[in-house]
């Protein structure tokens, strides 16, 4: 979202995890995805790193204002550290045969999603009025949370995280980079 909003142009290549390419090792030797290859030799991967670095070039939305905001700055300190890790536990639970996935849905509830539905209970944004870097870097992961049970996250999520989810979803931006590229 961060690249299109900069207007970056880039070429989009799905990766099999199961089967990585070679030349995607050799660019970044760890593995994951994302991997942003500005060069041969310069590259970056990481998503935050790559929405701050879009971002600096170009940013027609202001999605950069306001980043000492220090709820917003601990709400992605919370995304990135136990909510990432209890969604794992929840959403991957055959991996962490040691820890019952409803313990770790609550864990992540009480990470990230209960301390944003009280955020924006009086604000549409992490931001306020408008998005900021956070709400761009938060929803994906609060959508995959979503995914893992999403009857029960109908039910049990409050509904300003379920209106700020369906927000981010539904719009334009996000549907325009969910094409799946042309083979």
């Amino acid at each position: 979202m961060g690249l299109r909003v900069a207007q970056i142009k880039y070429e989009l290549i799905e990766i099999n995890l199961r089967d990585k390419p070679e030349h995607m090792i050799r660019v970044s030797p760890k593995g994951t995805v994302p991997v942003f290859c500005l060069s041969d030799h310069e590259v970056i991967d990481e998503s935050l790193d790559i929405l701050h670095w879009a971002l600096g070039q170009y940013d027609p939305n202001h999605w950069l204002n306001d980043l000492t905001n220090e709820t917003a700055c601990w709400l992605l300190t919370q995304n990135d550290g136990p909510f990432k890790q209890a969604l794992d536990q929840y959403k991957y639970a055959s991996r962490f045969p040691d820890v019952d996935p409803a313990v770790a849905r609550d864990a992540a509830m009480q990470a990230l999603i209960l301390p944003l539905a009280e955020l924006l209970t009086d604000r549409p944004y992490i931001g306020g009025d408008a998005p900021v870097l956070q709400d761009i870097a938060i929803f994906p992961f609060v959508r995959q949370f979503a995914g893992v049970q999403p009857d029960w996250f109908g039910k049990h999520v409050p509904e300003p995280v379920r209106q700020w989810l369906t927000h981010w979803v539904e719009s334009d931006l996000f549907k325009a980079i969910m094409q799946k590229p042309e083979t």
